[in-house]
């Protein structure tokens, strides 16, 4: 029993014990590199202005991808992984990768993922992306979660998203303009991730009552947890130190589940 007298037990403590103080300080360390798509395969819901986009390639991108490369080397990870599914054979292609292939790839999968990997002398990439728990269930009622999920496509009067909108075309108008390292760390700011787990939190979460949490639930949360339980199966000791590779959609999430987790000791991008 702890009063606010502090007495636990009948008898008087000096000091309040902190949280963390119960769990292990040594943690396996994430770093966690939050990207867009090197190679714009047009996925996502803002598609973005082809004038803005920039060939990674090509110099100078070709140079800041070199400078960004040696900055995340700087953690000496001892895993890397990737937003692929297991089909895409990760481990095999960076085998051709060292042989030689696949240098023209663009996607940062490859020019970071498996550059680093290569120049770290690692043999192994791991895969952790996955499906969301709605493409599941809909194969039980496709008809159900038609309807459930109508509607929800970003497009809302909400004046929140009309703010989004505007940060957003922001974001796609500067990459061009700023070092890519510098951008970087940008993009996986606090305040970033912050503001950008928000966007999840306005517009179409609000249809119908409880439908939007409902979506946002069984979909996009689900689906960054289970990214999550992926990179926990293949973390095996404290002295890990993993490097997550992922569209940085994802990092808002995620970094709320790693510094929560009494497993992982979450590192900051720009600390390195």
């Amino acid at each position: 029993f702890l009063s606010s007298s502090t007495f636990i037990f009948g008898q008087k403590i000096k000091e309040l014990r902190h949280p963390s103080s119960f769990f292990p300080q040594e943690k396996a360390r994430v770093l966690i590199v939050g990207s867009f798509h090197f190679d714009y395969p047009g996925l996502d819901f803002f598609k973005g202005d082809d004038n803005n986009k920039i060939d990674v390639l090509k110099e100078p991108k070709k140079s800041e991808v070199t400078e960004l490369v040696n900055y995340i080397k700087k953690f000496k990870p001892t895993k890397i992984a990737l937003e692929s599914r297991p089909d895409w054979n990760a481990t095999e292609q960076l085998k051709r990768y060292k042989n030689g292939e696949l240098r023209d790839q663009r996607d940062e999968r490859y020019q970071l993922g498996m550059r680093i990997a290569t120049e770290l002398k690692m043999d192994t990439l791991y895969s952790v992306d996955q499906i969301s728990f709605d493409e599941d269930l809909i194969k039980v009622d496709s008809a159900y979660f038609e309807n459930l999920f109508k509607d929800y496509d970003f497009q809302s009067n909400d004046t929140y998203m009309e703010m989004y909108e505007k940060w957003i075309v922001y974001e796609d108008s500067i990459r061009s303009k700023v070092n890519l390292l510098d951008y970087f760390k940008h993009l996986n700011a606090e305040e970033y991730h912050t503001f950008d787990y928000g966007l999840y939190l306005i517009g179409d979460f609000k249809l119908d009552n409880n439908r939007g949490a409902d979506i946002l639930s069984i979909w996009w949360y689900n689906r960054n947890l289970r990214i999550f339980r992926k990179i926990q199966e293949i973390t095996e000791s404290a002295d890990d130190r993993i490097l997550v590779i992922f569209g940085n959609g994802h990092v808002s999430v995620l970094r709320q589940l790693f510094e929560c987790s009494p497993e992982y000791e979450f590192i900051e991008f720009d600390s390195l």
